[in-house]
């Protein structure tokens, strides 16, 4: 009779050990943040300056009209790599409707054109020095971490300041109502 109960408490501990490395196993994010208040003109965001991968210099200015999906991201970021494939995905579905994703970097140029090539994503990849966090903080990422996405209008003016993972479906609806398309 009294042989069962070792046999028990082992099997308990193995049920526990393996709904441990089940849960372990997930990769839950944390949810995404809305961010700090934005210290940054329209004028001024739209004329910050950057780089493309070929050292040319580029403005968000250049897509007046459309609403802008800038992210910040760095190639070593892993909550990064897990929103960018759905980013791939929403600028091949909207591209058409007046939406354009633009993402930030302060990396290095040769990491980000492999990263970019890694993951076929479809916009623009461009470089800063430190005016890439620097605008990230006016923006309202006071903490300065990544991933950090923002909305704005067709005049450069923030809809939206999120920091963290924008999961594909959230920012798909979130377009929808901006656009109304």
């Amino acid at each position: 009779m009294k042989g069962w109960l070792p046999l028990a408490g082992v099997a308990l501990l193995a049920a526990l050990a393996g709904v441990s490395l089940l849960l372990a196993g997930r990769s839950a994010s944390p949810p995404a943040l809305e961010a700090g208040p934005v210290e940054a003109s329209p004028a001024a965001i739209l004329a910050a300056p950057f780089t493309d991968g070929e050292g040319r210099a580029q403005v968000l200015g250049q897509f007046a009209g459309k609403v802008l999906v800038v992210n910040f991201w760095a190639t070593w970021c892993t909550p990064c790599r897990e929103e960018m494939p759905g980013f791939v995905k929403l600028q091949a579905r909207w591209k058409d409707r007046g939406v354009q994703f633009v993402g930030l970097a302060q990396d290095d140029a040769a990491k980000v054109a492999a990263f970019g090539r890694e993951l076929g994503v479809n916009y623009p990849l461009w470089l800063g020095e430190a005016q890439v966090m620097d605008l990230s903080r006016r923006l309202g990422n006071r903490l300065g971490v990544l991933p950090h996405t923002v909305l704005l209008d067709g005049q450069g003016r923030v809809i939206e300041s999120r920091i963290g993972v924008y999961h594909e479906d959230a920012l798909e609806s979130r377009l929808v109502a901006i656009t109304g398309k």
